[in-house]
């Protein structure tokens, strides 16, 4: 199941990412699915805490790890692209976990620095700088979060 992971953010309680997929496939959910599985998996080897489970989870085979659902949304164009990459950076200030994007090493924030599409100052106050919270109102985050 190939894709290309496009951008990513892993927080504390939930994740956002961007995949490409090969022409002509269409199974993400498949991809998602596989995503959590091995995550899970390492996870709680690694000594991960997990929320309890119901007996709903417990019957279905279900961790306590990821909700079960998942949202996802096809990039219309460039700027659509664009726009997802910001919000998905942006996410660590806008939960409060980071100050400025480059202080969350859970992202490809320093991929996009490394490769041009990102300045490494991108919304960093670090410097007393003021910047302005991106716009983010043509996305339906509400879903997202």
């Amino acid at each position: 199941m190939p894709f290309t992971l496009d951008a990513i953010v892993l927080l504390p309680d939930h994740l956002h990412l961007m995949m490409t997929l090969p022409d002509g496939d269409h199974r993400f959910s498949a991809r998602i699915g596989f995503i959590k599985k091995e995550f899970t998996k390492r996870w709680l080897a690694a000594g991960g805490y997990e929320q309890p489970q119901s007996k709903s989870r417990e019957t279905h085979r279900r961790r306590g790890v990821w909700q079960r659902r998942f949202w996802e949304h096809t990039i219309r164009d460039d700027a659509d692209f664009i726009k997802h990459c910001d919000y998905i950076h942006y996410n660590p200030v806008k939960h409060g976990v980071a100050t400025c994007p480059h202080a969350w090493v859970y992202s490809s924030f320093e991929r996009f620095v490394n490769t041009k599409r990102y300045d490494a100052s991108w919304q960093c106050v670090c410097r007393g700088a003021m910047v302005k919270v991106p716009d983010f109102s043509s996305i339906d985050v509400s879903a997202m979060e």
